[in-house]
């Protein structure tokens, strides 16, 4: 062996030190960047030169330490448990989100709710009953059908204006899966170039990694890791990604919450290729944003409200033509319905004033109030109005409830992957700290060596043979 192979060997511990001293600090610059996945040098020792035969020296010590690599310290099956588990929250937090501003909205049990106007309503009339001849008590009846059906058409108009919040939402979703699948495809030709060149590109595939993290909370897509190093994303069984190819998702169908038909969210390279089992933030929008009959719940509620308006209308007014005026008439409709129009929306009431009113029975004079407390009892009837206002707002307390309850537990599970995760992943100064006192002592040891080295050499050079000076 050479005898300055002991150079070498030192000048090898001096770079393996500083390269680590190198990957230390990137570890602790980076500790608070999202997404960064701490790493270590990879090294191993470089053996002794064989040498065999007629001049063989003997056993020999190795040549020195060889850096192999940078590794990258994550780990594949927790990145995949985080994917699923932001996929699962993603899809109820947005399904608890939507349903808690429906009921919010309701504002119920309040002043301000339709079954507090319901109430109102119904007391005014038995007011009324009690002095069928008052013309306040009268505009008292008026004023409360006409505040009563306000809140009814506020209700609906609410509802659809959350459902198209909802809908231009889920629009922006499909954009940010989009431009966030374009974004991995970009980056999956770069790694690939990089690991074909021998490169250690980690900080790309941090990149990637936090890329897919977002787009499976979004979409709920899952991912695969492939042997060149790309990443595959597939919704539905789909590649969203695939190598340094990505494909677009639409979304398409009515603007409005008053159409009976679906969204449908497809592949722009093929339209007729329907993505039917979307997760995460875009599957919870398209759950809500679905008609009443697919489970809807924002266009379920419409249709209750709806349905609240028509029944209203027709118990009141069915009450309303069983009775006759001051002056012996026969009442007509008391709230009239809109043709063209969502029944809450088209609510309106008939009468101006006390005449027009149906207070009395057939045959029991002007000043009769029976039928007009015929009328205050309709709310109280089995499966009236009132009833099914109640269910209603029932149905959705129960509803919301068990989405939050289903959000909570899926927000839960996605905090314990993502610890999990980092427990691996995560810079931890503490061992930054070691890894760097470790890496600067073999520095200043390894610097030792070559020093010594450096004076045998010296003596062996300049000093051999001269003797007795």
């Amino acid at each position: 062996m050479s005898t300055f192979s002991g150079l070498s060997t030192a000048a090898s511990a001096l770079t393996a030190a500083r390269r680590g001293m190198d990957l230390v600090g990137q570890n602790i610059a980076n500790q608070t960047t999202a997404g960064y996945t701490r790493q270590r040098l990879e090294t191993s020792s470089v053996a002794a030169v064989a040498v065999s035969g007629r001049f063989s020296t003997g056993a020999q010590p190795g040549g020195g330490v060889s850096i192999d690599g940078i590794a990258r310290l994550g780990d594949a099956v927790l990145d995949a448990r985080v994917r699923d588990t932001l996929a699962a929250s993603g899809y109820w937090s947005t399904r608890a989100t939507a349903s808690s501003a429906a009921e919010v909205s309701l504002r119920e049990p309040t002043a301000d709710g339709i079954a507090h106007q319901l109430t109102e309503f119904w007391a005014s009339w038995q007011d009324l009953a009690n002095s069928p001849d008052s013309t306040a008590a009268a505009a008292t009846v008026l004023t409360h059908a006409q505040t009563l059906a306000a809140r009814i058409a506020d209700g609906y108009r609410t509802v659809a204006g959350q459902w198209s919040d909802a809908r231009s939402s889920a629009d922006m979703t499909v954009s940010r899966i989009n431009a966030a699948a374009t974004e991995i495809a970009d980056l999956n030709a770069t790694i690939r170039d990089a690991v074909a060149a021998g490169g250690a590109p980690n900080e790309l595939i941090d990149r990637r990694n936090l890329l897919a993290q977002n787009v499976a909370r979004l979409s709920g897509a899952t991912a695969s890791v492939e042997s060149d190093g790309t990443l595959t994303m597939r919704i539905d069984g789909n590649a969203l990604v695939s190598g340094a190819h990505a494909r677009a998702l639409t979304l398409s169908g009515p603007p409005s919450i008053e159409s009976t038909d679906p969204l449908t969210l497809s592949w722009v390279s093929d339209g007729d290729l329907v993505v039917s089992s979307a997760g995460g933030e875009l599957g919870g929008l398209l759950s809500v944003l679905a008609p009443a009959g697919e489970g809807g719940v924002l266009a379920g509620l419409a249709d209750d409200i709806n349905a609240l308006a028509t029944a209203l209308a027709d118990a009141v007014n069915t009450q309303h033509r069983a009775g006759v005026t001051a002056t012996g008439v026969p009442g007509g409709d008391f709230f009239s319905l809109a043709a063209g129009i969502p029944a809450a929306l088209g609510l309106g009431v008939i009468p101006t004033g006390r005449a027009d009113l149906a207070l009395a029975a057939p045959g029991a004079g002007p000043l009769d109030g029976s039928n007009a407390d015929a009328l205050s009892g309709v709310g109280g009837l089995a499966g009236g109005p009132d009833d099914l206002w109640g269910d209603v707002v029932a149905r959705l307390a129960v509803g919301t409830a068990a989405d939050a309850g289903r959000a909570g537990r899926a927000d839960a599970a996605a905090t314990a992957a993502v610890i999990a995760q980092q427990s691996v992943a995560g810079v931890d100064n503490d061992e930054e700290t070691v890894s760097l006192l470790t890496f600067q002592t073999a520095y200043q040891a390894a610097a030792r060596v070559l020093t010594a080295v450096d004076e045998a050499l010296d003596v062996l050079i300049n000093r051999t043979g001269l003797v007795g000076r």
